[in-house]
């Protein structure tokens, strides 16, 4: 007997092409798509999906819930939008491997306001022992992606200095090791130390050792070279692919809120590489506004050490005149700030920066420094990054898929996380068709696993894994806005997870089937 029989829907199976009515058959874990009569099959239970579309579930390739996850299982600012799969270890930041707790725990702390706590004290070291503990025990699919700040503190440290030629050897090693363990490929934010201190030759040779087992390069580019020209962070990246002959991808592709620029050199930059015979690809998400920790805007010299460094730099008078000099006015005048855990401070969430200063009687680069101190570096802000007038060429463009950017935390996150799947449905599908509804699709599922290299999801094809979303396209969709962000879609009616039902009837039936998705090894 059949484990659930889904009738009389729309299939769109994530391949771009035209839907068709058929029935989608779970047995297990696996689906089998059927046209034609289903009356003779007995099944465990049956879906009647008419009105709806049946799709693969939506794969996301830059979220932050690599930690949060672990304490808040069930996932719902994300499985409710129809995501299935998620890539962990982003923007040069993932958590394995380390050679002690003690360090482990140290680059937690670092970047908390990026990615949070896990229920602590923390207890893997390893890609592998990481994976483990995703498997059966979250609601969603877990690929990893491995960072390239743990790799430069395992063989170089926390310090702001080149590799030593024993040290990149033993990088190369490590990025090895982890991708035998699993890893998707190699990722880097080189806005954040201590991944921020590799050279473009240095992240050459790593993306070449990931690009050897099957893997990708995964990057946050470098905002400081756009001193050098417009373009300059994104040309590196694809210096860095040609370097290691490795297939690029370029996370949060996107015109800035200024402006300066046409975003046709963004894409034609994307587009002459992929002339010239590259793989490259971006994803972007679907908001105007961008998100990270705060701290992201203090100079890396204030890092140069670790988390203990940083704390220093915002003690010490005279280091915090020298930030001050550096800090950008937009970073304090722009950006609004969350995830404040203290009582006292919990009155700020949600709020700009010089508004929580005029609150304080302080000077707005004090009060930011002063709260870093009082909450340990955990603070989040988000602020108006992306040009909202060109936001639709990239999430329509050929080469882009979608990402949510999502972080997990804070009473006013940033809106993506709770609304970036469905507002593609919903406004750049249904009300300003920049995209037909199945090319939109593929954008999510099959476009996605390509990229990581799944090998069974991503389509509603027979044999593949039963990771299915049921949606209203006449009604899908999402309320989450800058002002009231913490609000779940609708028109997203039932999400399957590995053959069980997570999400039914819009609300979470609690179901933990989720699991490690390693590179090389094949799905159970």
């Amino acid at each position: 007997m059949l484990n659930l029989l889904i009738t009389n829907g729309l299939v769109i199976d994530g391949s771009g092409s035209p839907g068709f009515f058929a029935s989608v058959l779970v047995e297990g874990d696996r689906v089998t798509v059927q046209r034609g009569d289903v009356s003779h099959l007995e099944a465990a239970r049956t879906i009647d999906a008419t009105g709806y579309v049946v799709c693969p579930g939506f794969i996301d390739l830059h979220s932050h819930a690599g930690l949060t996850i672990l304490g808040e299982p069930h996932h719902d600012p994300k499985v409710r939008q129809g995501v299935t799969t998620e890539l962990v270890g982003i923007d040069g930041i993932s958590h394995a491997p380390f050679k002690s707790r003690e360090e482990l725990e140290r680059y937690i702390w670092l970047d908390s306001g990026l990615n949070g706590y896990p229920p602590l004290p923390a207890d893997w070291l390893t890609v592998a022992g990481l994976l483990d503990k995703y498997d059966n025990s979250v609601a969603i699919n877990m690929a990893y992606i491995l960072g390239n700040s743990p790799v430069r503190i395992w063989s170089v440290g926390w310090d702001d200095r080149p590799a030593t030629a024993a040290e990149l050897q033993d990088m190369k090693s490590v990025v090895r090791e982890a991708m035998e363990e699993g890893a998707w490929g190699l990722s880097t934010g080189l806005d954040y130390p201590p991944g921020a201190y590799a050279s473009t030759a240095e992240l050459a040779e790593l993306a070449g050792v990931a690009a050897r087992l099957g893997g990708h390069y995964h990057t946050h580019t470098r905002a400081s070279l756009r001193s050098k020209g417009l373009l300059a962070p994104w040309e590196e990246a694809l210096e860095i692919g040609r370097g290691g002959d490795c297939p690029v991808h370029l996370t949060h592709y996107r015109q800035s809120a200024s402006g300066v620029g046409s975003h046709l050199d963004y894409l034609g930059l994307v587009e002459d590489a992929r002339d010239e015979g590259m793989d490259v690809t971006f994803d972007c998400y679907t908001y105007p506004y961008s998100g990270t920790t705060v701290t992201i805007g203090l100079p890396h010299w204030a890092k140069d050490g670790g988390p203990e460094r940083l704390m220093a730099a915002l003690n010490d008078a005279d280091d915090r005149e020298r930030m001050k000099k550096e800090l950008s006015r937009d970073r304090l005048e722009n950006n609004w700030l969350t995830n404040f855990t203290q009582d006292q401070n919990k009155q700020y969430d949600g709020k700009l920066i010089t508004d929580i200063a005029d609150m304080r009687n302080q000077d707005p680069a004090d009060a930011l420094f002063d709260l870093l101190i009082e909450e340990n570096l955990g603070i989040s802000t988000v602020g108006l990054g992306t040009n909202a007038q060109t936001l639709y060429a990239f999430v329509s463009h050929p080469a882009g898929m979608i990402a949510s950017d999502s972080i997990l935390f804070g009473e006013y996150p940033n809106p993506r996380t709770y609304g970036c799947f469905p507002i593609v449905l919903a406004e750049f599908v249904r009300a300003e068709q920049h995209l037909k509804l199945p090319e939109a699709i593929r954008k999510m599922t099959s476009f996605p696993a390509q990229r990581l290299g799944l090998p069974d999801r991503g389509l509603l094809r027979d044999g593949f894994k039963a990771d299915i979303v049921i949606f209203n396209p006449d009604t899908v969709k999402t309320h989450a806005t800058k002002d009231d962000p913490k609000h779940y879609p609708v028109g997203i009616d039932y999400v399957i997870v590995n053959g069980q039902v997570v999400i039914e009837n819009g609300e979470n039936t609690g179901a933990l089937p989720g699991r490690s998705l390693r590179r090389g090894r094949a799905s159970t």
